[in-house]
């Protein structure tokens, strides 16, 4: 009995599998055909996203450590990058060398942020966290005198792409009469990667290890007493975290050939913690959802808003930038009052909003 019923479990999974992979192979064809390519690259910074949400739930979700300056390890591993693969240095390195050097950087950082912050936890712990995070984009900003190594605000440019064996994944290639263009390719590029930042974190999320931050997440101290060793268990939920930024950080200085001090600004912190408890902290799927949706639809709103305003006003009543963060906020206003516990939650975390509700 107990066979018959695990065979069509398998095979539902299988097909789920399957389907899942046959879709997301020409979502790119579908998005590009019916809006553009620029939309296209749009799908390419949600799968960035997604390994900078799942990097951030190590650290939030299943550890447990709130992080704002988690932006800081995207900032390491896209400097590192696009240092020593542009003419900045005359290194011109390939990335099979650059990009696990700049993940290996951002660990590192994450271990240099771990190490003072083990006795803080909570708001204590955000605050410097934040801090942490906007020294490294001061430093990046101002680290072009007396020795020009980061070129300050003018950021770096004439980033190598991507190559592997002269197939460099920046220009046009043509495969079965089809031509993949740059954003194409690393489209496919990204996602390959993703599913195996996805893979890392479930095998993670199920591991002594994982447990271990689960179990340090609800109680530290009952943790401690139970032999986990709560500083390692930190420390390398902080490096982990930041070894899947930094990754993202150098694919996000290869896709766009310039990297500058303001594209890691708090912002950018802020957004991806708000990925990942819109999408359900602690649980994978729902933490990829958060990063889909809050990349995909503020640039819903931005084609929609200023369009909108013209036809019906005849002319432009709100920036349409502004308009659209300003709806946006007011979207992940109502859906934390409507949903607070995330769109995918995990069945703990469902569990304990259940909970705290029936005590109220």
């Amino acid at each position: 009995m107990n066979t018959m019923t695990k065979q069509p479990a398998s095979a539902k999974k299988v097909a789920t599998f399957v389907a899942s992979a046959i879709v997301l192979a020409v979502l790119p064809f579908i998005v590009g055909g019916t809006f553009g390519n620029s939309w296209v690259r749009t799908l390419d910074f949600a799968l960035l996203y997604v390994m900078l949400a799942l990097g951030l739930n190590i650290v939030v979700g299943f550890a447990g450590l709130l992080d704002l300056g988690f932006i800081a390890f995207y900032a390491v591993g896209a400097y590192t990058f696009g240092l020593l693969a542009s003419p900045h240095f005359s290194l011109d390195m390939p990335f099979w060398i650059t990009l696990p050097l700049g993940a290996l950087f951002a660990a590192m950082f994450g271990v240099m942020l771990g190490t003072p912050v083990l006795k803080l936890k909570g708001d204590y712990l955000a605050i410097v966290t934040l801090g942490f995070g906007e020294i490294i984009r001061i430093f990046l900003n101002n680290l072009n005198a007396p020795v020009n190594i980061t070129n300050g605000p003018q950021g770096i440019n004439l980033i190598t792409p991507i190559e592997v064996a002269g197939f460099s994944f920046g220009k046009p290639h043509e495969f079965f009469g089809i031509t993949f263009n740059g954003v194409y390719m690393y489209y496919y590029l990204f996602l390959a990667l993703t599913v195996l930042v996805v893979i890392m974190a479930w095998r993670l999320q199920h591991s002594r290890i994982g447990r271990a931050w689960v179990a340090m997440r609800e109680d530290d101290i009952a943790a401690a007493a139970m032999g986990i060793n709560i500083r390692n268990i930190k420390l390398l939920a902080f490096a982990l975290g930041a070894l899947s930024g930094g990754v993202a950080g150098g694919l996000f200085a290869s896709f766009q050939g310039f990297i500058s001090p303001e594209s890691f600004g708090l912002l950018e912190s802020i957004m991806i913690l708000a990925m990942v408890v819109l999408g359900g902290m602690g649980n994978i799927p729902g933490v990829i959802l958060g990063a889909v949706v809050l990349t995909v639809v503020p640039e819903v709103l931005r084609d929609v808003i200023g369009p909108l305003q013209m036809a019906t006003f005849g002319k432009m009543i709100i920036d349409p930038e502004n308009a659209r963060m300003l709806l946006f906020g007011l979207a992940l206003v109502v859906m934390m009052l409507v949903r607070p516990e995330g769109m995918l939650p995990s069945k703990r975390r469902k569990a304990e909003f259940e909970d705290a509700k029936e005590g109220v």
